[in-house]
């Protein structure tokens, strides 16, 4: 048989094993959970809402699909251009696709085994032998060369699916990369949200405790020009300077949290901090979505990123029982070798130099000390392992939900407190100031109306930047809208 011939064999054979039956568990998907919403209460279709800018009601819409780019729905030119640049130049993102092209290589390199090896090989020597045996050469001829060039061929039929178990992993591994590539993305492009919601928030809380800095100056000069008169005890302006080194006391730990979140942003869009960005952001540039879809839970475990890259993780370490199963059986190995040899480097493949061989092997293990048993139990407690973790991430993900949609509920509540609350502390104060101004009112009572106007203020910045938080993170924890997109992260790292 010639090299040739043996080759197709080899190839027939392995297309006639390759669809056969493989040893170890067949995977599987898991069944979505069956349950029927994300809250033990049933959700009601709106939120409450107050008569401010960031207060307007969102609406709940049961299944309806997550736009691709979600974060359009705020309305921030700024925002979308710096999303589009962080997506673009963050090095997480041309690591997570480096991962994703290895898994993929790995792949391919374990296919590979599906078919023969073929080596080509060429030696040359030059030898003299001992004139007490028998000339090596038929000629008698000392010393001499020879010169060998053949073919060896090589195949190992994969007949209990060990190869094809193996590759199944690796497919596994591989898909699991890419699920992590889209939990990236959504990581990143939630970050920089969550990052510019803070960014306006710290804005504004400066802006409304410069205000009431600004209130408390004021009233610090009156106090004193009141001093003078003999209406205000010394005391009394001790209070208000005193009240006034309060509120400037505030301003530094918010100053610091905006130039902190400056860099956080720069970080994200793949820049240094000593690399100024143009975009700023304001509460009062950003637009509160206000039809916010609810995927239906069957869905959700489709839409995760994470809990697709957990059931790969399964998925693999099924695949792994049966590679362990496969290595307890028999091992069938088939080669040949052909070629030539000759004393001169030009008489090769001439008539009478040639030479072959077929060789066929089979091997079973049957000693090692238990290794072989216990990988096989290895891979059993690993496969465990990893529909434990799945659960676990899919539990995760509806937590995920259902936390995102209690907060939202729970800020729109907040904010129309804080509006009144802040309202009513503004007619106090402006009140408290007028009967101050007249004499009918002490110190005191300005004081603490003043107090509680400041912490109004900040209470309603506050409750703002919840609400919009809350909304990037409900379309987080929805899991970003990846489908949808014309440019799917695993198209993208190829």
């Amino acid at each position: 048989m010639s090299v040739k011939h043996f080759s197709l064999v080899a190839a027939a054979v392995a297309t006639m094993i390759l669809p056969a039956c493989a040893v170890g568990p067949d995977f599987h998907r898991p069944a979505p959970p069956a349950v029927n919403g994300y809250t033990a209460e049933p959700l009601a279709p709106t939120s409450s809402a107050s008569a401010i800018a960031g207060g307007e009601e969102q609406r709940f819409v049961m299944g309806r699909d997550i736009p691709n780019q979600w974060w359009e729905l705020f309305g921030s030119e700024s925002l979308n251009g710096l999303v589009k640049k962080s997506l673009e130049a963050n090095p997480e993102i041309d690591a997570a696709k480096a991962a994703l092209r290895q898994a993929r290589e790995n792949v391919y390199a374990q296919i590979g085994a599906y078919y023969p090896t073929v080596q080509g090989s060429y030696s040359a020597s030059r030898a003299k032998d001992s004139e007490t045996i028998s000339p090596v050469l038929a000629s008698g001829q000392e010393p001499y060369s020879l010169h060998t060039a053949q073919v060896n061929v090589s195949f190992a039929p994969d007949v209990f699916g060990g190869n094809r178990r193996q590759v199944e992993s690796l497919e596994a591994s591989a898909d699991f990369q890419r699920f992590q590539l889209e939990a990236a993305y959504l990581a990143l492009t939630s970050n920089v949200v969550a990052a510019a919601i803070q960014e306006a928030s710290l804005r504004s809380q400066i802006s409304a405790t410069s205000r009431i800095v600004e209130i408390e100056t004021k009233m610090l000069d009156l106090t004193k020009k009141q001093l003078q008169f003999g209406y205000v005890a010394g005391l009394d302006v001790a209070a208000q300077e005193a009240a006034l080194a309060q509120a400037q006391q505030t301003l530094p730990p918010f100053v610091k949290q905006l130039k902190q979140t400056r860099d956080l942003l720069a970080a994200l869009a793949g820049r240094f901090p000593s690399q100024e960005m143009q975009e700023k952001f304001e509460l009062a540039d950003l637009t509160l979505p206000q039809d916010l879809p609810v995927t239906l839970p069957s869905k959700l475990v489709e839409q995760r990123p994470d809990v697709r890259a957990a059931e790969e993780q399964f998925h693999s370490a099924s695949a792994q029982g049966g590679v362990t199963t496969a290595a307890m059986l028999p091992n069938i190995t088939l080669s040949a070798d052909a070629g030539s040899i000759a004393t001169a480097i030009g008489d090769l493949f001439t008539p009478g130099t040639g030479f072959w061989s077929l060789a066929g092997g089979l091997a079973q293990p049957l000693f090692q000390g238990g290794t072989l048993l216990h990988r096989k139990r290895a891979a059993e407690a690993g496969l465990d392992q990893a529909a434990a973790q799945y659960r676990t991430t899919v539990i995760a993900a509806f937590q995920n939900v259902a936390d995102s949609l209690h907060a939202l509920r729970s800020d729109a509540d907040a904010l129309k407190a804080a509006a009144a609350f802040e309202q009513a502390a503004k007619r106090s104060l402006d009140l408290a100031r007028r009967q101050f101004d007249l004499g009918y009112a002490n110190y005191l009572s300005l004081l603490t109306a003043e107090q509680a106007y400041q912490q109004a203020s900040v209470n309603v910045v506050q409750a703002k930047t919840s609400r919009f938080a809350d909304t990037a993170a409900l379309f987080m924890a929805l899991g970003g809208g990846w489908w949808n997109r014309s440019d799917m992260a695993s198209k993208g790292a190829k």
